[in-house]
């Protein structure tokens, strides 16, 4: 690559042809070609890698029946110039027929080609009954395709947006033996959501599947890969909980699915995914610039805080610069019960107002922990609301078991009402400039059999639970235009379908700095100009990690206790702000506030954070380049910097060490090599040199 232009156009519009070929049926849309043959099997063909990407003659789409698979034969194709939501394309339509001795059913696929979106091809397959009878139908699948793995470790590296209790990766390598199914429902009591597409990519390209519906639905992107073989299997499924009863002339309609090819890393395939789920109106929103600003949480006191505990760290937290403080969980009676506790706040609302103006008055903006949609048994809201609960097919409460509290249903009228209530009280009558919604038992819902709701739809709630977070902030933009509201799922991969009502995402309970990392690379994919929370720096290796939140422009936070830990609190919980630890937070706070990488253009394609050694990271700010280099497997020695200017001289700094590390010359290609070790990390800042 010959300079940063290269490297940060994605997306660019390219050439989308459609043809059809002899005995079968073509669909090209830039780097990747479609073919259709007589037996309705599908291959893909990309102009990317030199050997082959995808294996050929894939079912791509099918019904599951039980017994044997059907067996398909086309008879019928057409084109047509298509205009709708995803922009200018061709499509192509494949009819075919399967039937045997008691079944008969059509199938209609539809390719179709965009201009917007080069590379990519979405399709839709409707099965219509033509059988005198009904079939039972347990579920379809859809992209299903084999993947040609890497000749050497690892086979793959992948993204799976699945989530559930162990808080994985979301960016990882692919073995010799794997297996995911990245259910996007609930996968543990507390778990669910996620992002439903697949990445899975070599060195030289990689293939992304997933769906295009506008709101979360119950299907699966599973991987696997069986010891031995050279293939990856990926698809969209889709399985009923009861077999669907297809009616005679009846017709079932799969989502609108997709798949991409591209070369480099998951960042390109996943910020095309986000423009075309824009086109469907799931539009993520660009943050208040105080979202950008670095916070101090008071959850290093735990939830037996005092307030005067929170009050005496006040002058600290100003005095090392941060901008935000945050009340976290323990204020309330209980979840579900958001009055205060009287054993904590005896003065009741006036005394939490008055915390609040103490907040403001050190110059500083108060945030407030809440976590919504959950109540414990026996509290006052629901022995006035029992109805408003979530159900099992049995009649029995789903439970949240890290709160010991049980699901509120999102769709409730009264669920709806109390929380619009609240979210008046907390900014416009407390005050509060913001609010933490707080809970991994936020990012998903299982079905609701609730027959005081929709239990002719138990699904619905499912669909349209993002209307639940949209109800929280437009109802907090409206009482206060400015108001930040940040999602922490507390380690589930979020639910893209919430991104769009946050203006402040977050690690959210990293288990480590290279999670922190990751986490910020694909939601800085997903939503580029959302502010992405680092969360508390005592998250991070050895609790101090702030290189890792300052290389990737993360907003950088902390949870430190001053002058005194709270004696209540666990040995392990205890965060003490010791002068040692005191003197690495003022050098970060100080880099963090005079370069704002957080604003900075996160510029990808330049190394892949898979096969790429050490880790690298880029952010282009006010014309000057920052690389964060993350060598946590061993040192290295020397370091290439690429997407630079041809023939231009720069200057080096490392401005985490405050140390110049000379000049360097960009070769013909844009690329550099510095002469400088890797231990852990380097921060670099790279200049043109004056006059140049």
């Amino acid at each position: 690559m010959k300079g940063l232009l290269k490297t940060t156009m994605i997306g660019a519009m390219c050439a989308t042809v459609i043809s059809a070929c002899s005995g079968s049926d073509s669909v090209k849309s830039g780097d990747l070609t479609l073919t259709v043959n007589d037996a309705m099997q599908v291959s893909l063909a990309s102009s990317l890698p030199e050997r082959e990407l995808v294996l050929p003659d894939a079912a791509f789409s099918d019904l599951i029946l039980g017994g044997e698979p059907l067996s398909w034969q086309k008879i019928s194709e057409s084109r047509k110039t298509v205009s709708d939501e995803f922009g200018k394309g061709k499509s192509v339509i494949v009819t075919g027929e399967a039937s045997s001795e008691k079944v008969r059913i059509r199938k209609e696929l539809t390719f179709t080609a965009y201009a917007e979106f080069p590379s990519m091809i979405v399709s839709k397959a409707v099965y219509t009954n033509l059988s005198d009878a009904p079939v039972s139908v347990k579920g379809w699948t859809a992209e299903d395709f084999d993947v040609v793995t890497e000749e050497s470790a690892p086979a793959l590296w992948s993204f799976q947006g699945q989530s559930t209790s162990d808080r994985a990766d979301w960016i990882f390598p692919i073995g010799d033996e794997f297996s995911q199914k990245n259910y996007m429902g609930m996968n543990d009591t507390d778990y669910g959501g996620g992002v439903p597409v697949s990445i899975l990519w070599r060195r030289d390209a990689g293939v992304i599947v997933g769906h295009l519906a506008p709101n979360p639905e119950l299907v699966s992107l599973p991987v696997t890969k069986r010891a031995g073989e050279n293939l990856a299997h990926v698809s969209v499924l889709k399985e009923y909980d009861s077999p669907v009863s297809l009616e005679p002339g009846a017709s079932l309609e799969t989502l609108t699915t997709f798949v991409g090819v591209f070369s480099g890393d998951c960042f390109k395939p996943l910020r095309e995914y986000s423009s075309m789920l824009e086109k469907v109106g799931v539009v993520m929103p660009e943050s208040e610039p105080s979202a950008f600003e670095p916070s101090w949480c008071a959850w290093g006191y735990g939830r037996n805080f005092t307030v005067d505990e929170v009050v005496g760290t006040l002058p600290k937290v100003k005095e090392l610069g941060f901008r935000w403080a945050t009340l976290d969980d323990g204020f309330q009676i209980a979840e579900g019960d958001w009055d205060l506790n009287p054993s904590r706040f005896p003065g009741g609302d006036d005394q939490m107002r008055r915390l609040v103006d103490e907040i403001h008055a050190y110059g500083l903006k108060a945030e407030l922990w809440w976590a919504p949609m959950a109540a414990d048994p026996g509290t006052d809201f629901l022995k006035k609301h029992p109805d408003a609960l979530v159900l099992d097919k049995e009649g029995k409460p789903e439970y949240i078991t890290w709160w010991d509290s049980q699901f509120l249903s999102p769709l409730d009228p009264d669920v709806r009402a109390e929380t619009e209530r609240l979210v008046r009280k907390f900014i416009g009558d407390y005050g509060f400039d913001g609010l933490k919604l707080d809970g991994q038992h936020m990012n998903s819902v299982a079905p609701d059999y609730n027959p005081a709701h929709h239990p002719d739809d138990p699904e619905k709630c499912v669909r349209e639970i993002p209307s639940f977070y949209k109800l929280i902030f437009d109802t907090a933009k409206e009482v206060r235009s400015d108001a930040v509201i940040q999602y922490c799922p507390c380690g589930d991969c979020y639910s893209v379908y919430h991104l769009p009502y946050t203006n402040k995402t977050v690690s959210s309970d990293p288990l480590d700095s290279r999670q922190i990392r990751s986490k910020g690379y694909v939601l800085r994919a997903l939503a580029p100009e959302t502010a992405y929370y680092g969360d508390h720096i005592e998250l991070s290796d050895n609790g101090c990690d702030w290189p890792t939140q300052l290389g990737i422009g993360a907003v950088i936070g902390t949870k430190f206790t001053w002058p005194k830990d709270n004696p209540r609190a666990e040995e392990s919980e205890k965060c003490l702000l010791t002068p040692e630890r005191e003197a690495l937070m003022k050098n970060a706070i100080q880099i963090y506030n005079s370069r704002m990488l957080s604003l900075g253009e996160y510029v990808p394609g330049l190394y892949d954070i898979g096969y790429d050694y050490p880790e690298t990271h880029v952010i282009l700010k006010d014309g000057v380049m920052h690389y964060a280099f993350y060598a946590t497997d061993g040192a290295v020695d020397s370091v290439e910097l690429r997407g630079l200017k041809s023939g231009v001289t720069y200057k080096v700094e490392d401005y985490y060490n405050h140390r110049d590390l000379g000049t360097v010359t960009a070769d013909a290609d844009g690329n550099a090599v510095l002469n400088a070790g890797v231990d852990k990390s380097l921060l670099i800042a790279v200049t043109p040199s004056e006059g140049i």
